[in-house]
This record gives C-alpha cells, structure tokens and sequence, in this order.
C-alpha cells in the first residue's frame, strides 16, 4: 500500500515553476531518499506532498485523498522536521519537543503524564534529554538538530518527513539519526528526507532522484540502475562505489574528461 502519492503535481513559487507535473507513488514501511542538484525542486517536493505549500494536482496521504484530511488529522499523521528551523529561541529544549504532541491534545488541552513520557522518550532517543532545561537558543547547531529530530518523533506519526536532517550533525549522531529511521520504519512507519549526503541516501531503501522540478528517476538504492542514474544526475561528477559492504558515492577524479 502507498504512504504517499502525487498526480499531476504542480508547484509555483513567486512566479516561477518549481515542480512540473510530479507522478509518483511511495510504499508504507520503506524509507526514501531524496537527492538531486540544487535547486532541482527536492524540498518543494517534499512541502507539497505535506501539503504546506499551495499545489495544482491530486496528493494522497495513506490511501487517502490529502484534501479530505483535517489540519489535525494531518498534523498526527505527518511529523514534519524542516531546513533551518527558526523560533521559540526562548522556549525550553523540553518545551519545544512538548510541541510534537500538540496534535493529541484537546483544546486549550494541558499535557498530560503520557504526553510527558513520550517526550522524555524522544529525547533519549536522540541524546537530548540532558540539557533539556536549556533554551533553544543557547544550543550548538547539532544539538538544536537533535532538539528539533525530537520533536519530531514526538508526533509519533506514521508518516516522517524531513528536510536536511543531517545539518550541523557531526558523523557518530549521523549514524544515531540512521538508526531512528531504520526502527522507525521497522514499526511499520514511512520516512522520506532530503538529502544532500549522497553516501547515506544509498542507504536508503529507495532513491527518488529530481532534476529541474522533475522525477528522473525512482527505484531501490542498491540496484546498478539507480546508482547509473545517480551519477547522471550529478553530470557524472561523481560514482557510486562499494566500500565496506555499502554503496558510497564518490567525487570523480578528474569530472571535466
């Protein structure tokens, strides 16, 4: 069964056309990477298929029309981590991870002793409960990362969307955040992230390559046909290798022969 499918997506940004008429289908219980030049559209994708930015065409969120959803409905089924996240500088680390849980709580709702273990839980998943009387604004950027990843899980949604997640982390909570997917996706859950680390998008299950608002290329991260389209998606500046019993992509030695 598909998480998540577009037909005929269109997005305009400031006049400009950004995403050309996107057709794609992505599977409950995988994790897809998505990868691409810059400015090939990849988080456009990615904000329209959440539906947080206006869109021509039909998006469906786990068999359903997107359009037939609630704002809370939606906000419990997608968590939502974005690229450079602003805000809530004076906010407690724990208080802006609480916000993940806003979604299952009532109006004007308290949070509750459920609520607060799911947030403890979160944050010890992503090594952020210890300075979580702490500001937002006084943390490094790998632990305001790590901060916001929290947040995210909090939602405890089936769907998790992220963009960039890997920023201002350093390579050992690169591999923490690679673990959170993986058990993420193990329960049964859906993840799709932008990524612009090339080698661990290859780890990914699947590879959603973009160029110019458009899909070139869709299909599982270890079959050579995706790793071919990779490197032609990067004008053959870079190759996939195996080093170690994973794919890597490398930068070619000499792109311009």
């Amino acid at each position: 069964m598909t998480a998540l499918q577009a037909t005929g997506l269109r997005v305009a940004l400031a006049g400009r056309q950004v995403l050309h008429g996107i057709d794609l289908a992505l599977p409950r219980g995988r994790w897809t990477a998505v990868a691409g030049p810059n400015g090939a559209g990849k988080t456009t994708l990615l904000k329209a298929l959440a539906q947080l930015v206006p869109a021509q065409g039909r998006v469906t969120l786990l068999g359903r029309d997107g359009s037939e959803w609630t704002a809370r409905e939606r906000a419990r089924a997608i968590a939502w981590l974005g690229q450079a996240e602003s805000g809530a500088e004076d906010l407690l680390a724990r208080d802006v991870v609480m916000l993940g849980r806003l979604p299952h709580q009532g109006w004007l709702g308290a949070a509750g002793a459920a609520d607060r273990q799911v947030v403890r839980e979160a944050m010890q998943e992503t090594q952020s409960w210890d300075w979580r009387d702490r500001a937002l604004g006084s943390l490094s950027g790998g632990e305001r990362q790590r901060v916001l990843l929290a947040r995210a899980l909090a939602v405890r949604a089936p769907l998790l969307l992220m963009d960039e997640p890997l920023s201002h982390l350093d390579p050992p909570h690169q591999a923490d955040w690679l673990a959170i997917v993986r058990r993420h996706v193990a329960g049964g859950g859906t993840a799709v992230s932008v990524l612009h680390e090339l080698g661990m998008a290859l780890q990914a299950d699947d590879l959603l390559l973009v160029r110019d608002g458009r899909i070139v290329h869709h299909g599982a991260s270890a079959d050579p046909a995706t790793h071919r389209a990779l490197e032609q998606v990067f004008g053959g500046r870079i190759a996939v290798h195996a080093v170690a019993g994973r794919w890597v992509a490398l930068p070619c030695e000499d792109a311009s022969s």
